[in-house]
């Protein structure tokens, strides 16, 4: 394993949880091993000062970052996020899955990411304008359409990305609508977007269930996050028939053995802000979540919360990963031990990035397609994705985790070997 000098030591990490995915993938790369420390060394990470003047007058400094984990394939394509914990080693590891993601997908991008450690409920409206803008312009000499396309991510949105994209567009002197994407509709925006990631997780979740030969219609679904890959797949699992038994986000917990209520908890979500206080269904501990008889997990909030402990006494049957890394490498080796199927992150939350790419093309063109168009399109790359990804796990008979390592870095680093080292 490589030790890098800004890479604290330790083994709990986000990093280190993606570098242990990386080992396991290596007996399987063949002659294109030689290449795999690649892999283990992100390209380019910079690190900022944002500073902002606050409503009160006072001045307030923000830790900000831009990681390029691999350009091999194309550019740095990743999210920004907006939270107190990010930190160097966070935004790293993210940014190595979504080189990951994109490869397995067979998008032609690189992996990115990028984040400011800042609660931003504790900003105002202009106060997160002016911090946004003054992170855009700092990252400014790294990104670029056809350099590293950001997009949201975890308390960011399409204002924030219209933020992003002017202040690009004013240093550089002219309207540049690719430079990220999520953006809203009247700046070059895609339709779709904003659910594509939860309709994502849908349909990968509905092709491992056919593969495993499991009903869709009844199938009871345990949802731990309630934002916008949460709330959009588990909408979409109950229109098709499904039961979501419980639900969690950050107000607490509610669980109902018939279903809960999906249009009830939407409304209680945008009133109260949470679905903790939901009447439809029974408060219970927050723990108590990993306890709650289901067939399918879909955690969907942030990462290593599906845990060593909790794995030992998950009662599901697969578990198909809406955030990014919620699985540490101890639960997953638990979980493949008592038969339950992990669909990994990589490309069950890739409808997000894939849509987006949608949106990049749609944004060089100037010609943009209908909502039908785009998610019949988004259904046929994910499908093909994830049957080449089982077939891999079949063929190898290893995870599905493994198997998507094997199928994104064998296309990574078969770039890296042909184009070669420069000079």
């Amino acid at each position: 394993m490589s030790n890098l000098s800004f890479v604290p030591p330790g083994e709990t990490s986000a990093w280190h949880t993606y570098l242990a995915q990386v080992d396991r993938v290596l007996p399987y790369l063949g002659p294109l091993a030689r290449w795999s420390e690649t892999l283990r060394r992100p390209k380019r990470c910079l690190i900022v000062d944002v500073a902002i003047e606050l409503d009160d007058g006072t001045i307030a400094h923000y830790e900000g970052y831009r990681v390029q984990h691999n350009l091999s394939r194309g550019p740095g394509k990743g999210g920004v996020r907006y939270h107190p914990q990010v930190c160097l080693d966070e935004v790293m590891a993210l940014a190595g899955w979504m080189t990951i993601k994109n490869a397995a997908v067979a998008l032609p991008y690189g992996g990115a990411k990028g984040g400011v450690r800042v609660d931003p409920k504790t900003l105002s409206r202009k106060e997160l304008e002016r911090l946004t803008r003054r992170y855009t312009s700092e990252i400014g000499l790294v990104i670029g359409p056809d350099k590293d396309i950001p997009a949201p991510d975890v308390n960011t949105n399409a204002q924030i990305m219209a933020w992003m994209m002017d202040t690009y567009s004013m240093n550089v002197g002219a309207t540049v609508t690719g430079v990220v994407t999520g953006k809203p509709l009247t700046l070059g925006g895609s339709l779709g977007r904003v659910k594509a990631t939860g309709r994502g997780v849908f349909v990968v979740g509905r092709e491992a269930l056919r593969r495993l030969g499991m009903e869709l219609n009844g199938v009871r679904v345990a949802v731990q996050g309630f934002g916008n890959v949460g709330s959009a797949a588990a909408e979409m699992f109950a229109g098709n028939g499904a039961r979501i038994v419980a639900v969690q986000d950050h107000t607490g917990t509610v669980y109902h053995p018939g279903g809960l209520d999906i249009a009830g908890l939407m409304q209680e979500l945008r009133e109260k802000g949470g679905i903790g206080g939901f009447a439809g269904g029974e408060r219970i501990a927050d723990d108590a979540f990993w306890e709650v008889e289901s067939d399918v997990l879909i955690p969907a909030a942030l990462e290593s919360q599906l845990t060593a402990a909790r794995a030992q006494r998950l009662p599901t049957k697969v578990v198909i990963e809406g955030a990014n890394g919620p699985t540490t490498p101890e639960a997953d080796l638990i979980l493949g031990e008592r038969g339950i199927t992990v669909v990994p992150d990589v490309i069950a939350n890739a409808g997000g990035v894939t849509v987006s790419y949608f949106e990049w093309v749609q944004d060089f063109s100037s010609f943009f397609w209908t909502e039908d168009e785009i998610n019949l399109r988004l259904d046929k790359i994910l499908a093909g994705a994830f049957r080449q990804i089982w077939e891999t796990a079949e063929h190898h008979r290893i995870p599905l985790r493994t198997a998507a390592f094997v199928v994104a870095c064998t296309r990574v680093l078969q770039a890296r070997e042909e184009r070669g080292l420069y000079p």
